[in-house]
C-alpha cells in the first residue's frame, strides 16, 4: 500500500505494519507492534478534514486544541487473522484525548465458548429460579422446579427460558395418556442443546422419581446426553426412573397438560395436526 505521495509503503508482517521510506530505503515506523495480532488487509485515509468556515491565520497558528482536531489526521485501517474487530492507527496519541473520548473498547469481540462458559459458572447461582410458568396457547402451565436437587438441570432450563429460547417452540410430541415433550427449536424432536453449547450429564435424585403424573422431567437420547427438551407426563411412569431426571413438578394448571396430552396426532411422528405453542415462560 502506497501513501498518497507516493514516497512510502506500508504493508503487514508477523510484528506489525512497517512503513519503509523509499528514498532512504529505512522503516520509519512499525505500527501495531504491540498488539500481537497479525494484520492481513490495510486500507490509508488521508483527506483533510472540510471546515464548514474557512479558518483566519490566526485560528490557523493558534494552540485551540478543538482546531488541532480538525486538522488532518492520517488514519490506517486494519483486519487481522481471525479477529472479529478492525483496527484504526492515527497520529494522535490516547492522552491527546480528552473527557474519556480515547478510552479503549476491548470488549466489542464475541466472546469464546470457553469465556462463556466460565461466566456462566460464575453466576449460576442468581440465574437459578425455585417456579416457572409456561405459558402456551391452551392455558399457563406453574412449575415447582428442585434446583437444590437437579442444580445444573434446573440450571439449565432456567438460563434458556430468561433468555428466551423456549418461545415459540412447540409440542412436537405428544402421546395421549403418557406425556407432553417440547423444547426443541426445530420441531423434530432431533434438536436442541444446553447453555453449555452440548449435552450434560443426568442428575437423579432419590427422593424425585416419576411416582405421580404431571413430572417435568428431561427428555434425552441416552444416559448423559440432556440438550434443551423436556416433557410433561400425565399419569404414573415409574419405568422412567434413573433414566430421566426429574427437575419440577406442575402445580396448578394439570388440566392445561391433560388438554394438551388428547389433541389430535399423527399416528407416525406423534406431532399435533395442529401446533401448540410455549409463548413464553415466566420465572420466580
Amino acid at each position: 500500500l502506497f501513501d498518497e505521495s507516493g514516497n512510502f509503503i506500508l504493508y503487514s508482517t508477523m510484528m506489525g505494519i512497517k512503513v519503509i521510506n523509499l528514498y532512504s530505503n529505512k522503516c520509519v515506523r512499525v505500527i501495531g507492534k504491540e498488539e500481537n495480532v497479525r494484520f492481513l488487509g490495510i486500507s490509508l485515509y488521508q483527506g483533510k478534514v472540510g471546515h464548514k468556515k474557512a479558518l483566519t491565520i490566526e485560528m490557523e497558528i493558534s494552540d485551540n486544541p478543538t482546531l488541532r482536531r480538525d486538522t488532518s489526521d492520517p488514519t490506517l485501517f486494519c483486519t487481522a487473522y481471525k479477529k472479529n474487530r478492525f483496527y484504526m492507527f492515527t497520529r494522535r496519541d490516547p492522552e491527546d484525548l480528552k473527557g474519556g473520548e480515547g478510552d479503549r473498547d476491548v470488549f466489542n469481540e464475541k466472546p469464546s465458548k470457553e469465556e462463556m462458559m466460565n461466566a456462566t459458572q460464575s453466576s449460576s447461582v442468581s440465574r437459578v429460579s425455585s417456579n416457572a410458568i409456561l405459558h402456551t396457547s391452551f392455558g399457563d402451565i406453574h412449575i415447582k422446579l428442585f434446583p437444590e436437587h437437579c442444580p445444573k438441570t434446573v440450571e439449565n432450563f432456567c438460563v434458556h427460558a430468561n433468555e428466551g429460547y423456549y418461545n415459540g417452540h412447540i409440542f412436537h410430541r405428544i402421546i395421549k395418556q403418557f406425556m407432553i415433550q417440547t423444547g426443541d427449536p426445530t420441531g423434530t424432536g432431533t434438536g436442541g442443546e444446553s447453555i453449555w453449547g452440548g449435552e450434560f450429564e443426568d442428575e437423579f435424585h432419590p427422593t424425585l422419581k416419576h411416582d405421580r403424573p404431571y413430572t417435568v422431567s428431561m427428555a434425552n437420547a441416552g444416559p448423559n446426553t440432556n440438550g434443551s427438551q423436556f416433557f410433561i407426563t400425565v399419569l404414573p411412569t415409574p419405568w422412567l426412573d434413573n433414566k430421566h431426571t426429574v427437575f419440577g413438578r406442575v402445580t396448578r394448571g394439570m388440566e392445561v397438560s391433560q388438554k394438551i396430552s388428547e389433541v389430535k396426532t399423527h399416528p407416525k411422528t406423534d406431532k399435533p395436526h395442529d401446533d401448540i405453542k410455549i409463548l413464553n415462560i415466566t420465572l420466580k
